[in-house]
């Protein structure tokens, strides 16, 4: 009889630690307006507080937001990291085994420009390394406590940020569901030896809607004439993007600022700017009067 409590608890306490993450999930963009928004989404000439190493720089001072209207990539979707930079809510959900109801998977519904995610959790290892890589890449989940902590690897090619930040085929990215009532964050951790000097970390908020249901997957993406020629990727030579004076033009941020780098991502450097060379505008002319509005 003594026994019985500690049995009980031992099976009854990883219950407890599973938070249930289903339903829809309205995006609110707190933490980076500008980035998360519809529509064109950053500026192209913003990479800002990534830490993206020389490599990475020169990937993304070539990049022409052109590309996107080339006519093999205006159905190409982004890879999983689009979670955290995109503007759309989530679709949560779990598939269970059918005989003893353990959660199988968590998915999430793809939207129009990303694939569908499912985060495995029945303990299947990862592909080897020669296995073929996809958009949404291979996801396993654990729970720790009760934060669903999910790795991905098997990534394509793609963006971690939509101005062109750059991310390779061996990117992996450890990304944490945290829900507090109704307010589930997102934290992803981009590791990029090709790209990136240190991790990348991105943070979203979403809030669960009731009775206002989502699909599980976007609309259809249909191809169109978008004025870029067939068998042409638009890009700039080094020295030629044009878009590289926006910040300075418009903000008086220094070039080698913008174009990101470790040492962005940090307070200090902020003060080292206002410190040495960086006077604030004596009037906003871009992305003024609060969020979601532009002048």
């Amino acid at each position: 009889m003594i026994l019985l409590p500690l049995i009980l608890t031992l099976t009854i306490t990883p219950l407890f630690a599973q938070l249930d993450l289903s339903g829809t999930w309205a995006a609110r963009n707190f933490s980076d307006e500008l980035g998360n928004r519809p529509g064109p989404g950053p500026g192209p000439d913003d990479w800002l507080g990534i830490p993206l190493n020389e490599f990475g720089i020169a990937k993304a001072l070539s990049y022409s937001p052109s590309q996107i209207s080339m006519p093999d990539r205006i159905c190409s979707v982004y890879t999983s990291a689009y979670l955290a930079i995109g503007p759309f809510g989530l679709k949560l959900w779990n598939e269970t085994e059918p005989l003893n109801g353990t959660t199988v998977s968590w998915n999430i519904g793809g939207w129009e420009d990303m694939g569908p995610i499912t985060i495995w959790m029945d303990g299947r290892p990862h592909p080897s390394k020669s296995a073929p890589h996809e958009k949404s890449g291979f996801t396993t989940g654990v729970w720790e406590n009760d934060v669903l902590t999910a790795y991905t690897t098997h990534l394509k090619a793609g963006y971690i940020r939509r101005s062109g930040a750059p991310s390779s085929d061996l990117a992996t990215i450890t990304t944490k569901f945290s829900r507090h009532d109704d307010i589930l964050t997102v934290t992803e951790r981009i590791d990029d030896p090709v790209f990136l000097s240190e991790p990348y970390y991105l943070t979203r908020t979403f809030q669960l809607i009731d009775g206002i249901p989502m699909n599980t997957v976007g609309q259809p993406c249909l191809q169109d004439n978008e004025g870029v020629k067939e068998r042409v990727v638009p890009h700039f030579l080094p020295g030629e993007n044009p878009f590289l004076n926006d910040l300075q033009r418009d903000y008086n941020i220094p070039a080698e600022a913008i174009v990101g780098g470790a040492k962005t991502m940090y307070p200090d450097y902020r003060k080292q700017l206002l410190k040495d060379k960086y006077i604030p505008p004596a009037k906003c002319t871009r992305y003024c009067g609060g969020p979601g509005i532009s002048r």
